[in-house]
């Protein structure tokens, strides 16, 4: 099957990878952007300006471990959503660059979005690829979307994507970058408010009162504990008001490992209520999750338990260009 090289650069991280047709193996290699501290993301112009430096940097670490003379089509994400004017000038930047490679190696350039990109990674990284045979549902959970989509997929091809759930406000990632920062956390702050998290409910009574936790150490229920009532109607749902909670939290004295438990239980009562909803109006159809949020082991604990569910690995959750060089393989050998 040869090998074949995807390129993502989103509003989070430069990406390159390789996917080995022969092996069945992703070698991928990405950089996060660099984000200010007490800032929450990039503008545009700025994720541009860093991509264009970053790179060729990634590019050469890839290079080192694959021959990349040898590829045989160059595939990358060109704009957020496979929908008309779906458009970020932070993906102008990987096609500028895919062009030119696929140019100068006289191999064919394949086309997709980053959210068939994050789908791909997830049916690949989780042993699934055979739903690329079916339809299935799936949840992309980032810093720039939250969606629950119906996936149509025919023959290996991903052929449609229906929004079935949707955030109106905050995407999901936006909510816990945004509580990270107003703790002092750095962007993106995913990873630092799952460690918080867990500090919490591993010594959880240094944090609530004994009557409080003993409760919680008896149900387990993080909705009774924080008395959280979810913003879900039919799928759709509002996360605005966790920021709004994190901050009154921390301006009452809360500690921080509290509200960090507090703001990722609110995103994993949400996404629960979604889901139960959306299986419960289209059907039982295959679960799986995708995107940055997803890589965090407590609400991925939750959903185990919850749902009979597939996820992205940890490695695959957040941006990668993994996804995208997986199409591209599926595409080339199609179209030949």
């Amino acid at each position: 099957m040869g090998i074949y090289l995807g390129i993502d650069t989103s509003n989070y991280t430069t990406s390159v990878a390789v996917y080995d047709g022969e092996k069945n193996k992703i070698i991928h290699k990405r950089k996060l952007l660099p984000v200010k501290n007490g800032q929450c993301g990039l503008r545009q112009s700025d994720a541009v300006f860093h991509h264009t430096q970053q790179f060729y940097e990634i590019y050469k670490e890839l290079s080192q471990e694959v021959d990349l003379k040898n590829v045989c089509a160059v595939g990358v994400s060109s704009k957020p959503r496979p929908v008309e004017n779906s458009y970020m000038p932070c993906f102008t930047v990987g096609v500028n660059i895919a062009h030119v490679l696929a140019d100068t190696l006289h191999v064919p350039m394949y086309e997709f979005s980053h959210q068939e990109g994050h789908i791909a990674a997830a049916v690949f990284s989780c042993g699934k690829t055979d739903l690329l045979n079916c339809d299935f549902i799936a949840f992309h959970l980032s810093g720039g979307t939250t969606e629950a989509l119906l996936v149509n997929c025919s023959g290996g091809f991903i052929k449609d994507i229906s929004i079935v759930g949707e955030t109106l406000d905050l995407n999901a990632g936006q909510a816990v970058d945004r509580a990270g920062v107003q703790m002092g956390l750095s962007f993106p702050c995913g990873k630092e408010i799952e460690k918080l998290a867990k500090e919490f409910y591993l010594n959880i009574e240094k944090y609530m009162p004994e009557d409080k936790a003993q409760k919680y150490r008896r149900n387990g229920s993080k909705k009774k504990l924080f008395n959280i009532k979810t913003s879900v109607k039919e799928g759709r749902c509002c996360l605005s008001g966790v920021e709004n909670k994190c901050s009154q939290m921390l301006k009452s004295g809360d500690s921080k490992e509290k509200t960090a438990a507090y703001c990722l239980a609110y995103v994993e009562e949400t996404l629960s209520d979604m889901t139960r909803y959306i299986l419960e109006k289209f059907g039982d159809y295959p679960l799986i999750y995708a995107g940055g949020v997803m890589s965090n082991s407590i609400i991925r604990e939750r959903m185990e338990r919850d749902f009979n569910c597939s996820f992205a690995s940890a490695e695959f959750s957040s941006d990668n260009a993994g996804g995208i060089a997986f199409l591209t393989g599926i595409k080339h050998c199609k179209s030949r």
